[in-house]
């Protein structure tokens, strides 16, 4: 007969999502550091009463909770019907994250709003979802359409990188077709790589023209939505929305694919259009004004060209913006060769 310790049930499965196991990557042990000072705690040898490291081991305390039928933030029990082999990751049954949204959505800031997945936003026609376009290899980047990779998408905007360019007719076998399908003000966060996951930049005007690498997810409002990209920039980037995303990252490593497991993440929903404008305000001021700044900069360029510069899809300020065409069609005639 087989021992069943008495925290054993037959209809869940005990899940910790501790982050530390008292061990470093190299094997060492992990020393547990303060974090208000940066310094290591000091508790007594209980064997030669001198000081010495505490050992940071999240597990060991949940398993020692769990022997004494007590209970840690990162211990938790899921119902065995809910466990599936696809996401059979301690952290995706995570609940911490959730169960802050749940409590932030009971404060007065958020009593007119309601609640859907992203999933649910797009099965109501709320959200668009559409994947990038490829990843042209190294040996074509030697165009004039912008390539945008994970590296570009940074603090809320879309950086162009003047040294990855591929061909018009590469980039439009990328798009199939003559046109990237993007649209000023879509939303592009990363699919793929660890800490910016979950992180999401604002296409700009003139910037919708490029090819995006396939591991990018884009948004953009669905035909049924209240709200405009401004108030979805607003809704994405709240910290009880950017959290959840730690719960379907399984692996920090730089090649980690999110799947469809974003659509569980929840997202705050607005009444009506009026209360979503007035919520998401400060974002609508903040790209539409940099917009206009973009577009008087791009008149100087055009007065003075002077500069090297990017401010959409192509170079301001030299001979490259009068001469686009012509380096598309040279562009197009090398890769008809290649």
């Amino acid at each position: 007969m087989i021992h069943k310790p008495s925290w054993f049930r037959d209809d869940e499965v005990m899940v910790s999502t501790a982050p530390t196991c008292g061990l470093t990557k190299g094997g060492r042990l992990l020393p547990l550091v303060d974090r208000a000072t940066g310094q290591r705690v000091q508790v007594a040898d209980p064997e030669t009463g001198e000081f010495v490291d505490a050992i940071d081991d999240q597990l060991r305390t949940d398993m020692e909770a769990l022997r004494a039928g007590d209970s840690t933030p990162t211990l938790r029990f899921v119902r065995a019907e809910d466990v599936t082999m696809r996401s059979a990751v301690p952290t995706y049954y995570d609940r911490r994250f959730d169960d802050a949204f749940d409590e932030a959505m009971k404060t007065p800031i958020f009593e007119d709003f309601t609640s859907m997945t992203i999933g649910e936003m797009v099965k109501a026609g709320l959200l668009t979802i559409r994947n990038g376009h490829g990843s042209p290899t190294q040996s074509v980047r030697v165009g004039t359409v912008p390539y945008i990779k994970v590296s570009d998408l940074r603090a809320g905007l879309v950086n162009i990188n003047p040294t990855n360019r591929v061909p018009l007719a590469i980039a439009e076998k990328f798009w199939r077709g003559k046109s990237s399908g993007l649209k000023a003000w879509d939303l592009i966060c990363p699919e793929r790589t660890s800490k910016n996951i979950g992180d999401f930049c604002m296409l700009m005007p003139g910037q919708e023209q490029v090819v995006t690498t396939k591991e990018v997810i884009v948004l953009r409002p669905g035909e049924n939505a209240v709200f405009d990209p401004f108030y979805l920039m607003w809704a994405v980037t709240l910290n009880i929305v950017r959290d959840q995303w730690r719960r379907v990252i399984f692996m920090q490593t730089n090649r980690e694919d999110v799947g469809d497991r974003y659509f569980d993440i929840r997202i705050p929903v607005p009444r009506d259009a009026e209360h979503a404008d007035e919520a998401s305000r400060p974002f609508r001021d903040y790209y539409q004004n940099l917009a206009k700044a973009r577009d008087e900069l791009s008149a100087y360029f055009a007065e003075q060209p002077n500069h090297h510069f990017f401010i959409g899809t192509a170079e301001e300020g030299t001979d490259d913006v009068e001469h686009l065409e012509e380096d598309d069609a040279f562009d197009r005639e090398r890769a008809e060769v290649s």
